[in-house]
């Protein structure tokens, strides 16, 4: 044993602590859930919105009423256990009694991206398979109700709840959540939550007690590198654990809960641990804005008093440019990372520090490695944490799949209780190797004390005169030129060295570096192989990203490849 990590001899092998031995974990599903925080919390503000100059706050008790009613709407509309509920909407009340709703009823909640297009939603709409579709309707200038609509214009019945679709085969029933007016085959608000009146309150608990928390609870679409929404199963313990444990990682005080800013969409596994989990597991209040407005944002956090804000690296840029950033008060920002932009702000006093040194995905519910918050320097070291409990990480080979000796670079694998129950479509033997791990493409190492080192995707890993080059580590050192806003390093091919190492910077608005004072900046903290060959200045707009704001690195490929070869002597 090292620390709290059993690392197995002479391999890279490394297990988390027992699942038995971790601490704080209540309910294991998410019908279990709500029903517990609402019983501990009552009466505390569970979140808070502002629409239209007017705040909307719901209690923990508000929560649990909220998403009963809509426990017993989707019970008298038929649903059964395990139906699929799709949930269309940003970040509103609503979201959060749709989705513990769903699973009050023993349904599979399925929240759908409102960034989706709609050739995107048509695909996600059919793989997901959801019978009843709950959606926000205008979402900045889309309607989605309309979209639904223009999607399927040949239903074989059009009355409000009775909706039959060749397309959609499953989709039996859609409404509306922020309007009572009906839309063809679409329902209202009233009418959706009226069809559950006479639904007795035992009846949905008793649905909510027949789920195990092996059973799926949450199908999420994530969208990688490569832009294709893929579906993910993931099991109700896997979630909750993870909503469980949020709180503890950000090292969240007893006596000072989280009031929870955050605009990114509950679509996403990140967001919906990170801040459901992270507030309402401890009894604190989730700060919600629909969509990402910088002004408002910092509007909200002052006068809800937000002591944590949840945000991607390039919106931190955005509320600093914002032009009501000096004027608001944030001096109640505790759990914002002291040095982040926003950890500068001339009211915010705090030492805390995000748990950046972490790794996982989608396929794991978030985390499956990690150090928690105010870790100390030397234990933590620059790695991304140890396992979590009842987790396994292996280092292999990524050609043969054996285990690499300890310390040695190959493919990380995982699997433990967080692990997805499959992708939707794929059988589980195509997608974990035959002792269960999911193998994730993505390069690194562990050492001597059980620490995972991740060092990108591999396919990103740069191989330039027979060595390998991550890029992050690249990065990490251009990023912190002043005149630097965004590096992304990417490989280019190159006859001679395999891969060309090409860094492509967004310059700080009013900044104009040149590639010799960014190489001349890299060179001292860089090994020469490391260095970028070429330096390549791009817009932001250049940068094409996933929803979840990863930039695309093959179009960034693409793109410098296509530069060099047009700057190149003819």
């Amino acid at each position: 044993m090292t620390g709290s990590v059993e690392v197995v001899d002479g391999l890279s092998i490394v297990h988390g602590i027992p699942l038995a031995d971790e601490q704080g974990i209540g309910a294991l599903t998410l019908g279990g859930y709500v029903r517990e925080i609402a019983q501990r919390f009552g009466a505390n503000e569970a979140a808070v919105i502002h629409l239209d100059g007017e705040a909307h706050r719901w209690t923990y008790d508000e929560l649990y009423a909220r998403s009963m009613a809509v426990a017993k709407s989707l019970v008298a509309l038929g649903t059964g256990k395990g139906t699929r509920v799709g949930v269309l909407m940003t970040n509103r009340l609503e979201f959060l009694s749709a989705a513990f709703g769903a699973a009050l009823a023993g349904c599979v909640a399925t929240p759908i991206s409102t960034f989706f297009t709609p050739s995107e939603l048509e695909v996600v709409l059919k793989a997901s398979g959801v019978s009843v579709l709950l959606l926000e309707r205008h979402v900045l200038k889309k309607d989605f109700a309309e979209m639904l609509v223009e999607l399927e214009p040949q239903v074989l019945s059009s009355a409000p709840g009775e909706l039959a679709s060749l397309k959609f085969p499953f989709l039996r029933y859609a409404a509306v959540i922020d309007a009572e007016e009906p839309l063809g085959m679409i329902e209202g608000l009233g009418a959706f939550l009226a069809r559950g009146k006479d639904v007795s309150e035992a009846l949905v608990l008793a649905a909510s007690d027949a789920v195990a928390p092996s059973d799926p609870g949450i199908l999420l679409f994530s969208s990688g590198s490569t832009g294709k929404a893929k579906g993910i199963l993931s099991a109700h313990r896997a979630v909750c654990l993870q909503l469980w444990r949020w709180p503890q990682w950000y090292a969240i005080q007893d006596d000072l809960p989280a009031r929870t800013w955050s605009a990114n969409g509950f679509f996403w596994s990140g967001n919906f641990t990170m801040a459901l989990g992270g507030t309402l597991s401890r009894g604190g209040t989730l700060v919600l804005q629909r969509w990402f407005d910088a002004a408002e944002a910092l509007e909200v956090m002052d006068k809800e008093k937000a002591n944590m804000a949840l945000a991607w690296p390039h919106q931190w840029a955005q509320l600093e440019a914002a032009p009501n950033y000096a004027d608001v008060d944030l001096s109640a920002l505790v759990y914002v990372d002291r040095f982040m932009p926003i950890g500068r702000h001339h009211t915010v006093s705090t030492e805390w520090r995000e748990p950046a040194q972490a790794y996982g995905n989608t396929e794991t519910f978030t985390l499956i490695s990690v150090y928690p918050s105010g870790t100390a320097p030397d234990i933590a070291g620059t790695s991304h944490g140890i396992p979590t409990a009842g987790s396994t990480i292996k280092i292999i080979d990524p050609m043969t799949g054996t285990t690499m000796p300890l310390g040695e670079r190959g493919e990380i694998a995982v699997k433990g209780p967080t692990l997805m129950l499959g992708y939707l479509g794929i059988p589980l033997d195509q997608s974990l190797d035959g002792e269960g791990f999911l193998r994730t493409a993505d390069g690194g190492y562990v050492d001597a004390q059980g620490r995972l080192y991740w060092e990108g995707r591999l396919n990103d890993i740069i191989k330039t005169g027979g060595a390998n080059v991550s890029p992050l580590e690249i990065d990490e050192v251009i990023r912190a030129h002043p005149e630097v806003k965004v590096s992304q390093t990417v490989g280019v091919p190159d006859e001679l060295l395999g891969e060309l190492v090409v860094t492509c910077i967004v310059p700080v608005e009013g900044a104009s570096p040149s590639p010799e004072t960014i190489r001349a900046f890299a060179k001292d903290k860089l090994a020469s192989y490391k260095l970028p060959r070429r330096v390549l200045f791009v817009a932001e707009s250049d940068l094409k990203t996933t929803g979840s704001a990863k930039i695309k690195t093959a179009d960034l490929r693409k793109l410098a490849a296509e530069r060099l070869a047009a700057d190149a002597p003819a």
